[in-house]
């Protein structure tokens, strides 16, 4: 690495000119990548539920609907409204009671299930069937056309609508997200770092890396809102530290070389083989998100990891050529900083280990019993703020029309129609259910088949399927909801053993049994990584067990705070927080420990190779968790999507607790087990008796 090293401190102009070129290729990559804003679109191709929604899609065309509240208008306004929203490119088909009756005869003509579906005291439901998928460009676009043409009395809901307005609030958002992460990062690093002009070039290195992930993402053809939201801030929280690992280092090679060349050459060379390390942690845990069941975690885990590659190989090259290049500016506007020199802290933490080894394990129980009880939540529209568009009419649709959420039953055509009558009467006997639509219920005395048109005959039966609509009064992720859809589940496979059950609570369901494996099957792969990588790093056995623990310590208590604070958290936070916390933050753990083995090497007796890596390692620590938290606690503040708001939250406090036990907990643990750690550890040295004695001496006396 010393020959890559001078290379690029010697051709520090090439370097920055190749790398800026690269950005072109970059931006181009980052404006043809698609975003999803469709969750349930990344549960898995082979789960029932999954199959129920392509046969809508392809069969029924039912690709997305949309409901359609209007108050308190005449029948020969709601005409006109309807009229103009069918015309709308990316509109199938607008349903309403004019479909089955004139709107002359008296709406109490209609069966009491059309009725139940159409009416409420002041106001009446039509149904809006899209070409495309609820995310499609058209889609989205026939929602924005849709809206033009209704008035302050029409609630327009569904999928379709909420995505819209949440990619809307995505959008306006995540700029400023960036910026606010940028603006206190820089804040953070002026009050650390002792030069004005090496935060900017630190961030501007962190950005050429953010764009090349950004730009690479078209690869994957597209990504998640919640990844577009959060890779760039995490990115830059998770890679600052390398920055600052990279600066100090180049700092102290100053004092041994004339050549500030040579000074950068030797830092890059021996930087890389401590943040290669590192950032091989980082990328575990996040790899490890990857191999989730729902394969939103592919897309987070592979964004995340291609992010951290991105940020090792800005280090090493863009980072050291601009400080290079801005050298006499960085030397021109140095100043103090704000962080002492820990002598403090080194004393209180190796004189009292006992008592912080102590309180580690008084905080673990309560911790761990927190992290395992708390309150999850799985739907979409708990995540998005109360006052918006979509949001309001499905509170309506809700609230008037008792359309908690609707099942969609799939059964063969070869299902005579009296069976699907049976089934629909005992389906109707579950407890919730509001009320069942089907074609066979429309058909009796009172509306002969042939009075059925066409088109309504064809929303129900197509192809090889009979489709059947049943609106639950429970919401989607409750314990009602789950065991109604079991108890619907059992009537249906009784009639039709090939049938199939869908919809928004079934989906939510198997998200729920898919998130509880993908939990176990995350925290398993990524703590076990983590502890190959570290025991081939120390190549100790005992080593990884104590850094793991202390960095799972400060996971739970982090993990805990929703449940004694009485918050609900989102579904995907219990899976990736641990991953990304363990991952970011274990570099704190590394970075200590062999500070702690390199001065244990040089003869220093524990309690004082401890002082000496403590007073030596809290700057780069403090600095790198400070602004781990700073770049996303401002996320956590202003974001008006509960989702992005709480998982930001989350990394951010957990940036502060890895701190504190990292800095705390940990020195004792690594003072209190440094006999058991020779023994289970190769290329552990203590040094010679006469100079472990003057340590002792010496550190006595301070």
């Amino acid at each position: 690495m010393n020959k890559f090293g001078l290379f690029v401190a010697k051709h520090r102009k090439l370097v920055l000119i190749i790398a800026t070129l690269l950005l072109l290729p970059s931006l181009y990559g980052m404006a043809k990548t698609k975003i999803n804003y469709d969750i349930l679109t990344y549960l898995p191709k082979n789960l029932e539920s999954v199959k129920g929604q392509e046969i809508l899609n392809d069969v029924f065309n039912s690709s997305a609907t949309g409901m359609l509240i209007i108050e308190n208008m005449e029948a020969k306004d709601i005409l006109k409204v309807k009229e103009k929203v069918a015309e709308v490119e990316g509109v199938e088909e607008v349903t309403w009671v004019d479909d089955f009756l004139d709107i002359s005869i008296p709406k109490e003509m209609l069966p009491n299930e059309l009725q139940e579906m159409f009416y409420r005291e002041n106001s009446t439901l039509l149904m809006i069937k899209f070409k495309n998928e609820s995310s499609s460009p058209i889609t989205q676009e026939a929602i924005v056309d849709i809206r033009s043409v209704l008035d302050k009395q029409s609630f327009l809901s569904g999928m379709a609508a909420v995505l819209k307005d949440t990619k809307d609030l995505a959008d306006k958002q995540t700029p400023i997200y960036v910026t606010l992460a940028v603006a206190l990062a820089t804040l953070v690093l002026m009050l650390t770092l002792e030069s004005t002009i090496v935060p900017f070039i630190i961030l501007i290195s962190i950005g050429y890396a953010i764009l090349y992930n950004f730009g690479t993402n078209i690869v994957f053809g597209g990504i998640s809102y919640i990844t577009q939201s959060l890779a760039a801030v995490l990115q830059l929280g998770v890679t600052l530290d390398y920055s600052i690992f990279l600066l100090h280092r180049y700092e102290e090679e100053c004092k041994n070389f004339d050549s500030k060349e040579e000074a950068m050459g030797k830092a890059i060379a021996k930087t890389a083989s401590s943040i290669v390390g590192s950032s091989l942690t980082t990328i575990a845990g996040f790899l490890a998100i990857a191999v989730m069941e729902l394969t939103i975690g592919r897309d987070i885990g592979f964004v995340m990891a291609k992010g951290v590659v991105f940020g090792v190989i800005s280090v090493l090259t863009v980072l050291p050529s601009l400080i290079l290049i801005f050298d006499k500016a960085i030397n021109r506007f140095s100043h103090g900083t704000v962080l002492p020199e820990f002598r403090g802290l080194a004393k209180l933490v190796t004189k009292h280990y006992k008592v912080f080894i102590l309180i580690g394990i008084l905080i673990f129980l309560p911790a761990f019993y927190g992290e395992r009880n708390n309150q999850v939540y799985y739907n979409l529209d708990e995540s998005l703020p109360e006052d918006m568009e979509s949001i309001v009419a499905f509170r309506k649709l809700k609230d008037e029309y008792n359309m908690m959420t609707t099942h969609m039953v799939l059964v063969s055509k070869d299902v005579p129609n009296h069976k699907i009558k049976e089934m629909i009467g005992e389906i109707e006997k579950v407890d919730g259910i509001e009320n069942v639509l089907s074609y066979q219920k429309l058909i009796g005395p009172r509306v002969p088949e042939n009075f059925i048109p066409d088109g309504i005959k064809d929303r129900f039966e197509k192809g090889d399927y009979k489709q059947i609509l049943i609106n639950s009064k429970y919401k989607a992720a409750t314990d009602e909801e789950n065991a109604q859809i079991d108890k619907i589940e059992k009537i249906v496979k009784k009639y039709d053993s090939e049938g199939i059950l869908t919809g928004e609570g079934v989906l939510t369901k198997d998200l729920i049994g898919i998130t509880d494996s993908d939990f176990k099957r995350v925290n398993t792969l990524s703590t076990l990584a983590v502890f190959v990588i570290i025991l081939i790093v120390f190549t100790s056995i005992s080593i990884p067990i104590f850094l793991i623990l202390a960095i799972m310590l400060a996971i739970f208590i982090n993990m805990s705070v929703p449940y004694y604070l009485g918050h609900s958290i989102p579904f995907i936070a219990g899976i990736v927080i641990g991953s990304i916390q363990l991952g970011a933050t274990v570099d704190y753990a590394i970075l200590l420990t062999t500070r702690f083995r390199e001065e244990i090497a040089n003869g220093h007796e524990k309690f004082e190779a401890m002082d000496i890596s403590i007073r030596e390692s809290s700057k780069s620590i403090i600095t790198s968790g400070l602004a781990f938290f700073a770049s996303t606690i401002g996320v956590a503040v202003i974001s008006e999507m509960e989702l992005v708001k709480s998982i930001s939250a989350m990394i951010a406090r957990g940036a502060l607790i890895s701190t504190g036990v990292i800095l705390f907990i940990l020195p004792g643990v690594l003072i209190a087990s440094e006999g058991f750690i020779k023994m289970t550890s190769r290329n552990w040295s203590r040094g010679n008796k006469q100079k472990v004695k003057k340590g002792r001496i010496i550190y006595e006396n301070k």
